[in-house]
C-alpha cells in the first residue's frame, strides 16, 4: 500500500503545474499626435521557455486588433513586468479600446481589460 500511494505521489509531481492565464495588472496611455502609446503591466506565472507570456495586444470595440506587443523571452524573476507599444493607431471615434495577453502554452486569454482614452 506504501509503494502505490509513493507512486501515485510521484505522478502528480511530476505533471506539468498549471498556470493562470496572463492578467493584465495595469495599462497606462498616452495620446502623441495621431498615434498611441501604451504601457502594460502583465503577471503571469512563467515557468520558462515552454510557457510563458508571450504577447498582449490592444483591441478596438469590434474585436479588430489594432497593435501587438510580442515579448521575446520568460519574465521569470520579474514579474510583474510592463512593456510599451508605441505607434498605435486608434480609429476616429473609439473611445475606449481592450487589452489582451496571451501565453505560448494556452494562447490568448479569454480575459480583457477595457480603457477608456481621453
Amino acid at each position: 500500500m506504501f509503494k502505490r500511494s509513493l507512486i501515485l505521489a510521484s505522478l502528480a509531481f511530476a505533471t506539468p503545474a498549471l498556470a493562470d492565464p496572463p492578467s493584465i495588472v495595469n495599462v497606462t496611455v498616452e495620446q502623441l499626435g495621431e498615434l498611441w502609446k501604451f504601457d502594460v503591466t502583465v503577471r503571469h506565472n512563467d515557468s520558462g521557455w515552454e510557457h510563458y507570456a508571450d504577447a498582449w495586444r490592444v483591441l478596438g470595440p469590434d474585436g479588430e486588433p489594432l497593435g501587438t506587443r510580442n515579448l521575446a523571452h520568460p519574465h521569470i524573476e520579474e514579474q510583474p513586468f510592463t512593456r510599451s507599444l508605441s505607434g498605435v493607431r486608434i480609429p476616429d471615434g473609439v473611445t475606449e479600446v481592450s487589452i489582451q495577453a496571451r501565453d505560448s502554452m494556452d494562447g490568448w486569454s479569454s480575459d480583457v481589460v477595457t480603457v477608456p482614452l481621453r
